[in-house]
Order: structure tokens, then C-alpha cells, then sequence
């Protein structure tokens, strides 16, 4: 890793260490999405290496996993992009919408949790504490009796000897379980996820213990389907062009250097196969088959615009127009 001297999202000096990738890995991000939020937002007062390459503070790190976890939670990120890391703290300590108004209620399992949690700290404004295990031997009884909804367990070293001991646990206790790890294999991790656990790397700032919380918490049920509905849209006209008539458009010659026939074409044949595709997507329930009928009715009038920019764009090139246009 490289070290460098930059100022941080604050004003305040930090010195860099992680180069793009491992701050993405490290926030939970992939790589991609983090240099689009960059390119676009500017999330990142960062320095530079040697070569050029962006260099991130252990603090920008943070934010960065700040971020990620605001904008899985339903923020969008151009609201993010400015805030500092201390601001963004604040926001994740706030009920996240949706869930219950009081906090909830949370059991930890584990010293070190219990010291880091210490009564007192504003953060746990947003966490009731109601049961502080010392171990996870014998845990699950102790929360069942405890009205928690969720338990925060702590292992610093996780290995695979632990998965039934936390399986068993959330089976008992019938809640949900966060569970937080310094050191732990990825197939460790997938075996707990799979078991319905919410599993992550322990974050320095306790803010981000608390989005978790919130995180794992079971959202309120949705309002029914019959409530959403609108008044029903007009159904998309149907095709002007078919797949053949397309097929012809793209291949046909045109003075235009930008190929723009072709394109449009090509963008068309891909609408009208997804337009396709969602009509018959298999759909698991009514709010599902719902989305999807307005994922078919997006994509049909997404095809009629384009459509009609194509016949102008055809007509004006004299190009071969399907019969009765």
C-alpha cells in the first residue's frame, strides 16, 4: 500500500493508504461502482500516488462505508456525495424509515461489544440495549427471555467451528442476528449469510454498528398491491416495426456516418425482446407480477419513442420503411 500526506472530506490532514480497489473492497463496494461515484459526484477529496492513482485515508474509508450503507437503506447518493464523515454518522444514527419509531431492541453477545457499547454513548440513542451476554455458550435462552429483535455478536476471529453455535442461536432466540468479524474465510461467511445472518466486517465507528442494527431489522409489511395501483396507464401502441423490418433498417446503407440507423435499430431489437421477456417473467407474487407489467409497459413506451424517432430517421435517409407506413 502507498502512504501519502492529503487533506481529508474535513479539512483535516490524513494520510492516504489504500489505493481505489482495496478501499472499495474494503467498504463493501465494488470497484466500479465506487470510480462512478467519483467521476460523477466527486465523493472524494483524495491525493494522489506517485503515478496518479487516488489514495484513501483510513477515514475516508469509513465514509466510503457510510455511504454504502446509506444508499442500500434508500438514499440517494447525490445527497450524500457532500456530507462529511462526521454528518453522515449522524444521519446513520437515525431510525432508518420504514422500521419501527422506538429503537430496537438489541441483545449483545460478547465483552468486547459490551465495553465498545458502554451506556451513555449518544449513539445508542438509537439501540435499547436489553441484554449483555458475556458468551455465546448457552446465548439463545437468555435472548429468547429478553424481548429482544435482534442479536449483535462480535467474533473477532470467525471460523467455520463457530457457524453452528450461530445457527443454533438465531434458531433459538428467533430473531435476527448481526454478526461482526475482524478476521473470518469468505466460506464462513457465505455459510452464515445463507442461514439468514447479516454478516460484516467490524466497523471502527460505532454509527456504523447501528445501521446495521437497522439493517437487519425486518421492514414494515408493504401496503397492499391493491393500494399502489394507480389508475391504469393506456397499454403502449403496438410495434410498427418487426424484428425482420429492424433487421433490414440496420443493414440498410445510409449517408449518416454515425451509423445511426443501425443503432437505433439494434437499441429497438433489444426493447422489443425485453418488452417480451417481462410479460412472461415468471412472478412470485401479486406485487411482483405488478412490477413487472410496469417493467413491460416502460419498455413498450420506450419502444414507441424510439420508434418514432427511427421512421423520421428512415424517412429522411429513404430508407426501406415496413409496408403501410
Amino acid at each position: 500500500m502507498s502512504h501519502s500526506s492529503l487533506p481529508a472530506h474535513d479539512g483535516q490532514p490524513q494520510a492516504a493508504h489504500y489505493r481505489s480497489g482495496v478501499a472499495a473492497r474494503l467498504a463493501g463496494l465494488p470497484v466500479e461502482t465506487l470510480r462512478v461515484w467519483e467521476r460523477r459526484y466527486a465523493i472524494s477529496d483524495t491525493g494522489r500516488s506517485a503515478r496518479g492513482q487516488r489514495l484513501y485515508s483510513e477515514a475516508q474509508v469509513r465514509r466510503l462505508r457510510l455511504m454504502k450503507q446509506l444508499v442500500d437503506q434508500g438514499h440517494p447518493i447525490g445527497a450524500l456525495a457532500r456530507l462529511s464523515l462526521e454528518q453522515l454518522s449522524q444521519l446513520a444514527i437515525v431510525p432508518v424509515p420504514g422500521n419501527a419509531s422506538q429503537p430496537p431492541r438489541v441483545a449483545l453477545v460478547g465483552t468486547a461489544l459490551a465495553r465498545r457499547l458502554a451506556p451513555g454513548g449518544r449513539e445508542l440513542l438509537a439501540l435499547d440495549i436489553v441484554a449483555r451476554i458475556p458468551h455465546l455458550d448457552g446465548a439463545g435462552a437468555a435472548v429468547a427471555g429478553s424481548g429482544a429483535q435482534l442479536v449483535l455478536l462480535e467474533m473477532s476471529e470467525l471460523d467455520d467451528g463457530m457457524v453452528p453455535a450461530i445457527c443454533a442461536l438465531r434458531a433459538q432466540s428467533g430473531v435476527a442476528v448481526v454478526v461482526l468479524y475482524r478476521f473470518c474465510a469468505s466460506a464462513t461467511i457465505r455459510q452464515l449469510r445463507t442461514q439468514g445472518c447479516l454478516v460484516a466486517r467490524a466497523p471502527a465507528d460505532v454509527a456504523e454498528i447501528v445501521l446495521l442494527c437497522h439493517s437487519a431489522l425486518p421492514q414494515l409489511p408493504q401496503v397492499p398491491v391493491q393500494a399502489q395501483q394507480a389508475a391504469p396507464s393506456p397499454s403502449p401502441a403496438p410495434r410498427r416495426f418487426d424484428d425482420q423490418a429492424l433487421a433490414e433498417l440496420a443493414a440498410a446503407s445510409s449517408s449518416i456516418y454515425c451509423e445511426c440507423p443501425r443503432h437505433l435499430s439494434e437499441i429497438l431489437l433489444m426493447l422489443n425482446s425485453f418488452e417480451r421477456y417481462s410479460q412472461q417473467c415468471a412472478a412470485r407474487d401479486a406485487a411482483d407480477a405488478l412490477l413487472h407489467e410496469q417493467l413491460s409497459h416502460a419498455a413498450g413506451s420506450a419502444r414507441v419513442l424510439l420508434e418514432e424517432a427511427l421512421e423520421r430517421l428512415a424517412r429522411a435517409e429513404a430508407l426501406p420503411l415496413p409496408a403501410g407506413m
